[in-house]
């Protein structure tokens, strides 16, 4: 799509869902065409697009596993691959760089799979990956293994699983070839943090851990060459007394500013997004507004790829929220009128 106008699709969850949900933003605006159903799948929770393919988590009849689509010149989106998850369903997705696989991460099972692609983005059989132990620090919650999200490393040699029930960033070494991934080590997490979704600094020199338990944000350093960690700093995204306040708060969604100046985490329960100044040097970051979403459970947020704006998506609403990136302070701005509705929205992938 040609100009400031790109394709924005929404996975989604919950009873009045249908499936894939698209719409087309304005970057020059801020503004969002209504959405529309483009295709129909039961909780495609998350989405990855890579090249001119998008993939899903699904289900479908008594299956859980990952549907394939083509996407046509106007967004519209045509399956062509599916595959079973043996381990139940899947809460992320991604796709490796080399395009040779895609990851996911099952919660309830513990695991995570990895899907072969071939040359034409079909789907394999894929192999589980089970995780072992549980942190226990936070009954009900940390008794077992939950992994959360997948992704890698900028360099692509290492695949990083953070896991919420061992309070543990999981990372395992890539081998293209193959194509595998193996037990390489661990970050480790604070106690009880419950580790859900994680990004790297842009220079790929720190990770940005979010800690769904205590609404925080840790800082390891990584080095590349040996694909370890240290932990350094843990930055609140909300006080101990704003959160006292709330029957039900938790972190949900993190992502780097593509300046690398700031970093963004969604809090649900509190219905906000917390801007954090990092400091590009150290890693530390520090906060500098904490938005309302204008919609209530924000699980996910994501930037749109000029970095101009924000999008929020309420889960519990309904709705999708367009906020504009002060690109000095990178603090938030609603744009009065830029909201949509969605049903269940739980995750927003910007296309061409």
């Amino acid at each position: 799509m040609a100009g400031p106008k790109r394709h924005v699709y929404f996975g989604t969850g919950g009873k009045t869902s249908q499936g894939i949900y698209r719409a087309t933003f304005d970057s020059e605006k801020g503004k969002l065409t209504p959405s529309e159903l483009a295709a129909e799948i039961g909780s495609p929770g998350f989405l990855t697009l890579y090249k001119d393919r998008l993939y899903s988590v699904g289900r479908w009849e008594n299956n859980n596993g990952v549907i394939g689509y083509h996407i046509g010149e106007d967004g519209g989106l045509t399956e062509f691959t599916r595959m079973k998850n043996p381990d139940g369903g899947g809460c992320h997705i991604e796709v490796h760089p080399s395009g040779k696989f895609l990851l996911t991460a099952q919660y309830g099972g513990g695991s995570t799979a990895l899907f072969p692609l071939d040359a034409d983005g079909q789907l394999g059989e894929p192999s589980i990956h089970e995780h072992q132990g549980g942190s226990g620090v936070v009954p009900k919650r940390q008794e077992g293994p939950h992994p959360h999200w997948v992704g890698f490393s900028p360099d692509g040699q290492y695949a990083l699983v953070p896991d919420l029930g061992l309070d543990q960033i999981v990372i395992y070494k890539v081998d293209t070839a193959k194509p595998a991934i193996a037990p390489h080590g661990v970050a480790q997490g604070i106690p009880g943090g419950g580790p859900r979704h994680m990004r790297f600094s842009v220079d790929g020199r720190f990770i940005y851990l979010l800690n769904e338990l205590t609404l925080s944000v840790t800082t390891f350093a990584w080095e590349a060459a040996t694909g370890t960690t240290k932990q350094l700093t843990t930055t609140p995204a909300i006080s101990e007394a704003v959160k006292a306040g709330e029957s039900f708060n938790s972190a949900a969604e993190i992502l780097v500013h593509p300046s690398g100046d700031y970093v963004y985490s969604s809090n649900r329960g509190h219905d906000t997004v917390t801007v954090y100044r990092a400091n590009q040097e150290t890693g530390e970051l520090s906060v500098v507004q904490v938005q309302p979403v204008r919609g209530a459970f924000p699980r996910n947020i994501n930037l749109d790829p000029t970095g101009t704006w924000l999008l929020a998506a309420g889960a519990d609403s309904n709705t999708i929220a367009a906020h504009s990136i002060d690109p000095d302070t990178g603090k938030l701005t609603y744009q009065r009128g830029a909201i949509i509705n969605v049903p269940g929205p739980i995750c927003i992938k910007f296309g061409e």
